[in-house]
């Protein structure tokens, strides 16, 4: 009999469980431990030891690289709140970037313009310029550019679309620069905001010495940071947006990938720090133990993500037969990061992304160890995911496709070669129940992690996988933690589904 007839498969001694089959231990809570005290901030890349992180987060969610779920929209809204949205790769590298822009553009303090006008131009140019970029501030420039010599602007107070020949000229009905309150180059943004609320502006342009415009300030921006104190920003006070990429497209920010323990990863990332060297950070996965993580971390990734057939809309545990229950997933790569952290000083955060169903499961996520969680079906159901809200059965709901659905036909993300096809489906096409507004419901999912940390008598995410304590449950127990034996008068309450 050749050598290899009897090698058997490696069998794991424990079921692998979700987070739905563990609960968290009250411990001791002091004077402290009140919600207001929590910090969520955590970091997004890897670091050094002694060394401070230089990308983190204030809240520990960021949103799947899912067609149904980052657009630019979501990209906005979820920096508003602290976290990161990945912009979906499934779409030209055009049309990505051009997401990506916008979300950048935002918000920025000083906003280089990228609505601009020459004289000559209508009143139908600026409607569809309005259309095409969303912005109701143009600046009118002598060549039409943003860095052009400023000559006025025009904003919606300028024109009355149903008086007005949509062939007058700019010329005729722009605020001329005499008439403007402008700033010089180099003006601070702390002062340009002064002459913003000083002179009641909704803009404020910056003009170098020989006239030309440098950048705007806008008032909205000053409103949105009173108004979201936990906002993520960069250094040129711009949101900070994700993007994804397929693990054969060679681009930045996180690959995406439903299997991360290959080759073609592993090139793709020595390609990224061969070209870019660590100015590029991107994130590496799926993995669904300490070996792959392990294989991962040495590839030079900034992140690993963590879980394979966990989401709602992933069939691909029941197509291929891969993949790992998510919060033994979690605990196994956690239990890797911190011996690779002890062997080389590197610490390499770790993403659980699926099996996020409850929002407890988050806070479960965070005591296992991962330092942020992905979310796709969570995400979804708010107004700024891309989908279309629709009425069914009489309630209102959300479309949630998977990557590996027909729908989606991102066959890259599933790619091992071979025809450049899906030759299989790993996801569906489905429905979930509109939830609203995605500040309202971050606001409730985060006030419960804050409030089970407290329960734990910790502050910090690293403080509670410290004092956490973790117990398996029976199948009794689960049926016994919810509401039970009792006629429910309401069943909307606030328990919502991650």
């Amino acid at each position: 009999m050749r050598k290899g007839y009897l090698t058997m498969a490696y069998f794991f001694q424990e079921p692998s469980h979700t987070f739905s089959e563990y609960l968290l231990v009250p411990g001791y809570s002091s004077e402290h431990c009140i919600p207001a005290n929590v910090s969520l901030k955590t970091p997004v890349v890897r670091f050094k030891k002694g060394e401070e992180c230089p990308l983190t987060m204030n809240v520990p969610m960021v949103s799947a690289v899912m067609q149904a779920v980052s657009g630019e929209q979501m990209g906005i809204a979820l920096a508003k709140e602290g976290g990161i949205a990945f912009i979906y790769v499934s779409q030209s590298i055009e049309s990505q970037a051009a997401m990506v822009r916008r979300v950048k553009n935002y918000k920025a303090g000083f906003v280089i313009s990228d609505s601009n006008l020459r004289v000559t131009d209508t009143l139908a140019d600026v409607l569809a310029l309005k259309q095409r970029t969303g912005h109701s501030t143009m600046a009118v420039t002598d060549d039409g550019t943003g860095t052009g010599k400023l000559l006025g602007l025009v904003t919606s107070r300028d024109y009355r679309v149903s008086r007005m020949d949509p062939d007058a000229k700019v010329a005729d009905f722009m605020t001329p620069v005499e008439k403007l309150i402008y700033a010089p180059e180099g003006t601070s943004l702390k002062t340009a905001n002064d002459i913003i609320w000083d002179h009641k502006l909704n803009a404020l342009p910056i003009i170098s010495e020989d006239g030309h415009l440098v950048s705007f300030v806008f008032r909205k921006d000053y409103d949105s940071h009173k108004g979201n104190p936990l906002e993520l920003l960069d250094g040129q006070k711009r949101y900070v947006v994700g993007a994804g990429i397929n693990t054969r497209d060679y681009d930045v920010l996180v690959m995406d990938s439903s299997e991360g323990y290959s080759y073609w990863q592993k090139h793709c990332l020595e390609w990224i720090r061969a070209k870019y060297g660590d100015t590029v950070k991107v994130g590496a996965g799926n993995v669904v133990d300490g070996e792959g993580f392990r294989f991962l971390a040495d590839a030079g990734a900034d992140f690993v993500k963590i879980g394979i057939g966990g989401g709602s809309i992933c069939i691909t545990r029941e197509t291929k037969g891969i993949g790992r229950g998510q919060a033994t997933a979690v605990i196994d790569v956690a239990a890797e990061r911190d011996k690779y952290f002890e062997e080389t000083g590197i610490y390499v955060p770790i993403c659980a992304d699926g099996g996020i169903v409850q929002d407890y499961h988050i806070t479960l996520a965070l005591a296992m160890g991962a330092d942020f969680c992905m979310l796709g079906r969570y995400f979804s159901r708010f107004d700024e995911s891309p989908t279309s809200k629709i009425l069914v059965g009489g309630s209102y709901m959300k479309e949630y496709w998977g990557e590996g659905s027909a729908r989606a036909r991102n066959w890259q993300r599933y790619d091992l070669g071979g025809a450049a096809k899906l030759s299989f489906e790993e996801g569906v096409d489905s429905y979930v129940p509109y939830a609203g507004a995605l500040a309202d419901g971050m606001a409730t999912t985060l006030a419960k992690v804050r409030s089970t940390m407290c329960n734990c008598g910790a502050l910090t995410i690293p403080e509670l996988r410290e004092k956490a304590k973790l117990t398996l449950v029976s199948a009794t127990s689960i049926v016994e933690g919810g509401a039970h034996d009792v006629l429910l008068k309401d069943t909307t309450n606030g328990n919502q589904r991650g």
